[in-house]
């Protein structure tokens, strides 16, 4: 998500054309928000990159124009005294009518296939107990919740942990898919093989 206290625009021409050429603080070049950012953008733009949690900062400061948003402050931007500028989720999501990946966890291919599956059990098993017993997760996650409160933690982890982190599905396996390999035909990420999913 972008933000920035001194937009006024509206939609995504309105977006791209305020973002174009404005330096923007970035958690990271190596975060799917920034890939994100890079195929909204049509390619490379000024950026800094700072430590998520020192966006706002960053802005309010001068030392960027506009900030990219991950984790909370996708939340708590208003209360910042920020304005979205646009929404890279609802953008994809509009766009090419399917969720935008926020990451993943990965395998060595090496690790033989018996043991892939018993991690992929593994995590799965965690994440739904943690659904079925969302209230006490949430309870526990208060500890690193970085000045939420409860609901709005819950709301947090509900944009990270959901049905589709157990499964990707069919769906959720064409937007890894799409994401990618849209990334790498406009030159971002190097050309990447086959993706296979345990």
């Amino acid at each position: 998500m972008f933000v920035s206290p001194s937009y006024n625009g509206e939609g995504d021409e309105d977006a791209l054309e305020w973002l174009k050429g404005r330096l923007i603080a970035v958690p990271g070049e190596m975060t799917s928000a920034f890939l994100a950012a890079k195929l909204f953008l049509g390619g490379d733009f000024p950026h800094i990159c700072v430590p998520f949690d020192e966006i706002f900062r960053a802005v309010k400061e001068g030392r960027a124009e506009a900030g990219l948003l991950i984790h909370e402050g996708q939340l708590t931007y208003a209360a910042e005294g920020m304005t979205k500028i646009l929404d890279l989720g609802e953008w994809w999501t509009r766009t090419r009518g399917l969720p935008l990946p926020l990451g993943c966890n990965v395998i060595r291919k090496e690790i033989p296939d018996a043991d892939r599956a018993a991690i992929r059990d593994i995590f799965a098993g965690s994440i739904a107990y943690g659904l079925a017993h969302r209230a006490k997760a949430v309870e526990h996650s208060m500890a690193h919740a970085r000045g939420l409160d409860t609901s709005l933690a819950d709301r947090f982890i509900g944009m990270y942990v959901n049905d589709l982190t157990v499964d990707y599905g069919e769906r959720g396996r064409r937007a890894l898919e799409t994401f990618l390999c849209e990334a790498a035909a406009s030159g971002h990420i190097p050309a990447i093989p086959k993706i296979e999913f345990v």
